[in-house]
């Protein structure tokens, strides 16, 4: 047998598991399979690799000079795969257009005038709830652009080397149940919310630290906070169980309203990302200007955030739309 990728893989996931049992879960593969492969890779480098018994599997000198080579080899093989991919993309004309977002209001929006600007171009989209995870499917050559979201002046994790540009920069209202005593005022003063329950839909960022930094800055400590997905977030709010920060441009549905909070104590900014060096590179511009556009469409169909805006200059499109 000649010794491959993925038999390192399978030697690296024993190692950080302590157990073959483990490495299979995480693997997907069936224990006794595992064992079996383990078995094979073992007589192919002539010898143990592991030392096995009631406390899990610990490295062998051998194991640890196959370990050694893996971690050098696997991230290589990985970086190579990922450069590939970007390559593989260069050109003067983008025929694919693969856009991610986290939770983000417009990528509808956004997909409706790449395909009315280029018929020809192939569109898709991804979603996830994690900014890292578009990032690194950016980085890996399999997404294009992202659309993230982030709270205050916060920008995306450096680490990843992307290039990012605001869209826009709105205001966090609160969403309540037209039954609340809130749900007729013009804006709502979140320390009037310190004895609510809150729900909240995955992610990660800071918004969780921001949003406890404002209820300290109100005087109170915010209660429980349910997570649930965008459903489960507006029927805990529409029976009155909670209620939920939301995006500005959230257009409710019958049962619930949306205010602005007072002084606008939250901002959350959407962002464009995309590889500096990738042929996506070329076209941001353009992207950016149908991201902006897409976003003021949204705007113009809610009204309730279109006259805030009028009233609130800071906020709103952070580029100009083009014509």
């Amino acid at each position: 047998m000649n010794l491959e990728l993925r038999h390192l893989k399978v030697v690296v996931a024993i190692a950080e598991t302590g157990s073959v049992t483990k490495a299979a879960s995480q693997l997907g593969l069936a224990q006794p399979a595992l064992t079996a492969q383990l078995q094979r890779i073992e007589r192919t480098l002539g010898g143990p690799l592991f030392e096995r018994d009631r406390r899990g599997a610990r490295p062998t000198a051998l194991g640890e000079l196959v370990l050694a080579r893996a971690r050098v080899l696997l991230p290589a093989m990985k970086g190579l795969q990922d450069e590939a991919a970007r390559l593989a993309g260069t050109g003067d004309v983008m025929t694919r257009y693969r856009v991610g977002g986290a939770n983000s209001p417009i990528v509808g929006g956004l997909v409706h005038r790449l395909a009315a600007a280029q018929p020809e171009a192939q569109i898709s989209t991804y979603a996830s709830w994690y900014a890292d995870e578009l990032a690194q499917m950016v980085l890996g050559g399999r997404l294009d652009y992202v659309l993230v979201g982030v709270c205050g002046d916060a920008a995306p994790s450096a680490a990843h080397g992307l290039a990012w540009r605001v869209v826009s920069v709105d205001a966090v209202f609160v969403m309540l149940p037209t039954a609340h005593p809130l749900a007729t005022c013009d804006e709502v003063d979140l320390a009037d919310l310190s004895e609510a329950q809150w729900v909240a839909a995955p992610g990660d960022g800071c918004f969780g630290d921001c949003f406890a930094a404002a209820c300290a800055r109100s005087g109170f400590t915010p209660r429980k906070v349910y997570e649930t997905d965008i459903r489960g977030c507006i029927d805990m709010v529409e029976s009155g169980e909670a209620v939920a920060l939301c995006q500005a441009t959230f257009r409710p549905v019958s049962g619930l309203v949306i205010r602005p909070l007072a002084s606008a104590p939250l901002r959350w900014r959407l962002l464009l990302g995309w590889h500096p060096e990738a042929l996506a590179a070329k076209f941001a511009d353009d992207v950016l200007g149908h991201a902006v556009a897409a976003y003021e469409d949204m705007v113009g169909r809610n009204p309730l955030y279109q006259s805030w805006l009028d009233n609130n200059p800071p906020f709103g499109a952070q580029q100009v739309a083009p014509t």
